[in-house]
C-alpha cells in the first residue's frame, strides 16, 4: 500500500475521532455550562462550529496527500504540519491527550510518502 494512502487513512481516522469523541467528551459537557462566555448563544455556536471545522480541514489535508499529482513539496509541508502539531500536543499535554500519536504518525507517513 502507498505511504500517502496510509497517511490519508490516518488523517481521516484522526478527523473522525476528533469530531465524534470531541463532541461527546468535550463539546457537550462544556456547552452544559451556562456561565461566563458560555452563557450566551453566539460563543457556544462558534465553539462547536470551530471544533468541527478543524475536522473538515483535517479531511481536506487527507484528500490533498492522497490526490494524484499533488506536488511533493505540498505533501511535505502538510506532513511537517501534522508531525509538529502532534509533537506540540504531546508536549503541552505531557502525552496524556489520546490523539497526539495519530497526529504525529500521520505526519510521519505523509513525510515518508512525500520523500519517497
Amino acid at each position: 500500500m502507498n505511504w500517502l494512502w496510509l497517511a490519508a487513512a490516518a488523517m481521516t481516522a484522526s478527523a473522525l475521532t476528533h469530531s465524534f469523541l470531541g463532541e461527546k467528551r468535550l463539546i457537550q459537557p462544556l456547552l452544559r455550562i451556562k456561565r461566563g462566555i458560555l452563557g450566551t448563544d453566539l460563543p457556544r455556536r462558534v465553539f462547536r462550529f470551530a471544533w468541527h471545522a478543524m475536522a473538515v480541514l483535517m479531511l481536506l489535508s487527507a484528500i490533498t496527500v492522497a490526490w494524484p499529482d499533488t506536488p511533493r513539496g505540498l505533501i511535505v509541508v502538510i506532513g511537517i504540519g501534522w508531525l509538529g502539531t502532534g509533537l506540540v500536543n504531546a508536549a503541552c499535554t505531557k502525552g496524556r491527550h489520546i490523539i497526539w500519536p495519530f497526529l504525529a504518525g500521520s505526519g510521519v507517513l505523509a513525510l515518508i510518502g512525500g520523500w519517497a
